[in-house]
């Protein structure tokens, strides 16, 4: 790698370009962007691997057309229609020819046009006009590199000799701008850095991933499973993994009621009129399942908001009262384009463990710093390193400006007064308020979206929500909508991938596998089994007609923390032999002693 090469830099507004437009300007107060794995730089580099790919492909393919080829959070991806089919196979013969385009060194140019001229330039390629639809400048700027030329806003790198370290991931299937009533066109997904190190690193990552996803884990440990029959996105829980999310509710839910919070339960159907006040239906209502119900349209529910604010409202609450802390495991519908589902990382129907607080102006910050220790408390049992980040207003929202700054004052006043890191999402906040974002950091290093709070003073104004304050006047309260995990959904396959299936002992759907050695050991096996059920313990025991040594392999698939094999000498002693995965240690044990350390192993998270 050539050492302090600049590439593109950023100009006093924080844009970031090319070489040829900072060349152009004056440029003296730019901040020079270097060839290195820095996020601009490879937000640059990746962009421009992308149009290495678009014009290897135009080479193997002449017939090919392009849509959109944008960076994204995994390396960037390219849309084309091509009149053969592509698969994995063929990646190696696209990779092998945008490595000799860049051995060439070709050197990359911008020029610009006006509108009217791209549109007769391109005006035999109904791909770009659907580009074109899309940018509202009347000059449109094309980038070329030899005989390749695209509509693009850049920035791109000066010269291919740049773009030597990449690799082409998947081959999928796009519908033209998202939108399921278009063509299907071919995506190709791509990663690219500035060393050879680095992609190498990556793709050890990669590959880890694979053996780790949440799809595959799934299956074989029999948690969930899906049915295209039934409707895609629609997840169906088989006794292991319901076992699994039972043992989560649970331990969230003793963390609820000790923290203070009521469980409650609304209805997942509610007549549109209350999204409509609510503005669900203004601003989310593509993502709703609309239906019609005695001459009046219901919508089902895509969030569970409503139905604690009319639970609020049923009483009369002082001051006193607050905070009012309502939680509840709801079910909720969106629905998600079928592009975008993936496992249990994305789907249709979904369960929050949702909660909604109520309070006074003045407790927002102390309310948003014990969500904040509850966040804490949970991530750290399952070993999440975590980061934070406020989202402002979206464009699309509800409220006037003076209210969403107040709220997102409030946010950033609990943060600061407290020594909390974050970052800004600037119009990444909820429609109705401004959030503060949980990402965690799982075992592979990958960032997740996981638990939300989220400042709301435009609800309560809407539903006319009230308190009566210590004056006896009426308030309107502040609502928090907060979640700790997101979905028990999303959760569930973050975990899964993170601990690679194997659950620590408090979570694990099947905690102890008895291996009986013969027949005659299986009444002893029973006998401790039924103990540990005493302390609601899932415990197997496996005395098929298959070898010992079988029999311990197929334990060890499954990936349960324990496995207690029992012979002559067990029953005899009253003892277990036991292989005890999260140690990789095998021992002996009483029977006393190993049913006292599984009890301690499965009590031992408090949150």
């Amino acid at each position: 790698m050539e050492e302090k090469e600049i590439i593109a830099y950023k100009d006093k507004n924080g844009q970031i370009i090319d070489t040829q437009t900072a060349a152009e300007l004056d440029c003296s107060d730019c901040e020079p962007i270097y060839f290195d794995n820095s996020p601009e730089a490879l937000e640059v580099i990746r962009h421009s691997t992308a149009h290495l790919m678009a014009q290897a492909i135009k080479q193997l393919y002449p017939e090919a057309k392009f849509f959109v080829g944008p960076v994204v959070d995994e390396g960037f991806y390219y849309d084309f229609r091509i009149d053969e089919k592509i698969g994995d196979k063929d990646l190696k013969k696209i990779e092998k020819t945008m490595q000799k385009l860049a051995n060439k060194k070709i050197d990359i140019e911008r020029y610009c046009i006006p509108r009217s001229e791209a549109e007769k330039k391109f005006a035999g390629d109904d791909l770009k006009q659907e580009v074109m639809k899309r940018i509202e400048d009347d000059r449109l700027c094309i980038y070329r590199q030899g005989d390749f030329e695209d509509l693009c806003r850049g920035p791109h790198v000066p010269n291919t000799k740049f773009l030597r370290n990449f690799k082409l991931t998947r081959v999928a299937g796009a519908y033209l701008g998202g939108d399921e009533t278009k063509e299907m066109l071919t995506r190709i997904y791509g990663i690219a850095f500035a060393d050879k190190e680095s992609l190498k690193e990556y793709l050890a990552m990669i590959e880890e991933a694979k053996k780790r996803d949440h799809r595959k884990l799934g299956t074989e440990l029999g948690l969930f499973m899906f049915n295209e029959e039934a409707g895609a996105g629609l997840p169906f829980w088989m006794p292991k993994g319901a076992r699994l999310r039972g043992r989560l509710e649970q331990i969230l839910w003793r963390a609820h009621r000790r923290r203070g919070y009521e469980p409650v339960r609304g209805p997942e159907i509610l007549k549109a009129d209350m999204w409509r006040t609510s503005g669900h239906y203004a601003c989310y209502g593509e993502n709703m399942y609309l239906t019609e119900i005695d001459g009046q349209e219901y919508g089902i529910k895509p969030m569970n908001c409503i139905g604690h604010i009319l639970i609020y409202k049923r009483d009369i609450h002082s001051y006193r009262e607050l905070p009012l802390k309502y939680f509840e495991y709801g079910v909720v519908h969106r629905h998600e384009q079928s592009g975008v589902l993936h496992g249990l990382l994305r789907v249709r129907e979904f369960t929050q463990d949702d909660a909604h607080i109520f309070c006074t102006p003045a407790q927002i910050k102390p309310v948003v710093i014990d969500v904040l220790e509850f966040v804490d408390r949970v991530m750290k049992i399952f070993g999440f390193e975590y980061e934070m980040e406020i989202s402002t207003k979206p464009e699309k929202a509800i409220g006037d400006d003076a209210i969403w700054e107040t709220a997102t004052t409030a946010l950033k006043e609990a943060l600061d007064e407290n020594g909390f890191e974050y970052g800004i999402d600037e119009g990444g906040g909820a429609f109705y308020g401004p959030k503060i974002d949980i990402k965690i950091t799982d075992a592979l290093r990958r960032k997740w979206q996981c638990g939300t709070i989220q400042v709301d003073f435009n609800l309560p104004e809407r539903f006319e929500m009230e308190y009566i304050d210590e004056d006896n006047e009426r308030k309107r309260p502040v609502m928090i909508h907060r979640a700790i995990l997101g979905s028990f959904e999303r959760f569930i396959a973050i975990l899964t991938e993170h601990f690679a299936g194997e659950f620590p002992m408090f979570i694990a759907p099947t905690q102890v596998i008895f291996v009986p050695i013969a027949k005659d050991h299986t009444a002893y096996a029973k006998e401790l089994a039924s103990e540990l059920a005493e302390f609601d313990i899932d415990c197997e025991i496996d005395d098929r007609n298959e070898s010992l040594a079988k029999r311990v392999r197929m334990a060890e698939k499954q990936k349960v923390p324990m496995i207690a094999i029992i012979g002559d000498e067990e029953v005899k002693n009253r003892k277990v032999a036991v292989r005890d995965r999260r140690k990789r240690e095998q021992y002996d044990l009483d029977a006393e002693e190993f049913i006292q350390l599984i009890k301690e192993q499965t009590s031992e998270v408090r949150i």
